[in-house]
């Protein structure tokens, strides 16, 4: 299973425990407060806003919570600054990761950053060292009980969609980022529910690890999500089924 739809499996797998802990919430308000203070507080007029507010309705953000992180950004309710900052580096084994944060205090969260590498394995590297080994695109993940196959493939393909194939029990859907509001509403004109739906940085190739780097690789990226300036974690990893059912009974 290649990297952005491993990890956004294991993701979408512990995301119930990082609800409950709040920290999504945290992490979405963040990124709604910076997308209204750089484009303006109409989600209509604001595309970056819309795909945050989208995002946070669909982790059951409360619309009170959401119109304040709105204000807050606007300015309306005093304001907070966040810094957009990426980080790039590898993982264990050779795996590339890139990591969007959005922190208050660049010096704090730089080397807590590094820090984090290190600690897996890994190391930071300089910007662009990795960023060249992924395409942003638009992805969407649908359990394979909401559409069959060939259904899906059109009404995707025919909305803009590169690309519809199987991984593990979801379809993977991926498109271009001028295309992801088109398959969107089609998927919702159909009634097709999805996993996810989120714009990201897509591997162009993968990295296959398994044994020790593979727990390596997993324990950084893991470790980065649940860094509280982490937005996302992108990486190119690939680990064989095998390999991972192996670390799941190893605990």
């Amino acid at each position: 299973m290649a990297g952005h739809s491993h990890w956004a499996k294991i993701k979408r797998s512990k995301a119930a425990v990082d609800a409950k802990r709040g920290k999504v919430w945290s992490k979405l308000a963040r990124r709604i407060i910076v997308a209204a203070k750089h484009g303006g507080g109409k989600p209509e007029e604001n595309l970056q806003l819309r795909y945050a507010i989208d995002e946070a309705k669909a982790a059951n953000m409360p619309n009170d919570t959401i119109d304040k992180a709105i204000k807050k950004g606007t300015g309306e309710l005093g304001s907070e600054t966040y810094e957009e900052v990426v980080y790039e580096g590898y993982a264990a084994g050779g795996v590339a990761v890139m990591v969007e944060a959005l922190t208050d205090n660049r010096n704090r969260t730089a080397p807590e950053m590094r820090k984090l590498f290190e600690r897996s394995g890994g190391q930071l590297g300089a910007s662009n060292s990795v960023a060249w080994m992924f395409d942003r695109k638009g992805t969407f993940a649908v359990a394979t009980g909401k559409a069959d196959e060939d259904t899906l493939m059109e009404i995707a393909l025919e909305a803009g969609a590169d690309d519809v194939r199987l991984e593990g029990d979801s379809y993977e859907i991926t498109c271009q980022v001028a295309a992801f509001s088109a398959v969107r509403q089609a998927l919702a004109d159909r009634k097709i529910e999805t996993i996810s739906a989120e714009i990201a940085m897509v591997p162009k190739s993968t990295v296959s690890v398994e044994g020790d780097k593979a727990r390596q690789v997993l324990a950084l990226v893991e470790s980065l999500e649940d860094h509280d300036d982490v937005q996302h974690v992108y990486a190119n990893f690939d680990i064989p089924d095998s390999a991972l059912a192996e670390l799941d009974r190893q605990g």
